[in-house]
């Protein structure tokens, strides 16, 4: 590979944290993804410890909630990794989830 296409590939390329740990992926790769990528398959549990990460992928589950430069409740899935980001594992009691007013878990089925 030439050392201009290297250098491209670098430049596109955003470094990240997940827990305090260094997380690298392409630019425009989800924080689920990047995840995903580095054989991280669950990032938050629930009220009685089951752990969740990824599951429909599309935003509609709730199961890849993380924490996001100190923003709670957000979904991996949806958000695009970005150069910097402090992305952090959820776990335990929630009042809130994802800003929708619940103090239930939604993927906690009844």
């Amino acid at each position: 590979m030439s050392e201009r296409r290297r250098s491209d590939r670098m430049a596109d390329r955003v470094h990240a944290t997940f827990d305090g740990a260094p997380l690298e992926a392409e630019a425009g790769t989800s924080v689920a993804a990047a995840l995903i990528a580095t054989g991280t398959r669950s990032w938050r549990t629930t009220r009685d410890g089951r752990p969740r990460g990824l599951f429909c992928g599309i935003g509609v589950c709730f199961d890849c909630l993380v924490e996001i430069d100190g923003e709670s409740g957000q979904r991996a899935c949806m958000i695009p990794l970005a150069e910097g980001m402090d992305v952090r594992s959820a776990s335990g009691p929630r009042t809130e989830w994802a800003g929708t007013g619940n103090d239930a878990d939604p993927t906690d089925a009844a």
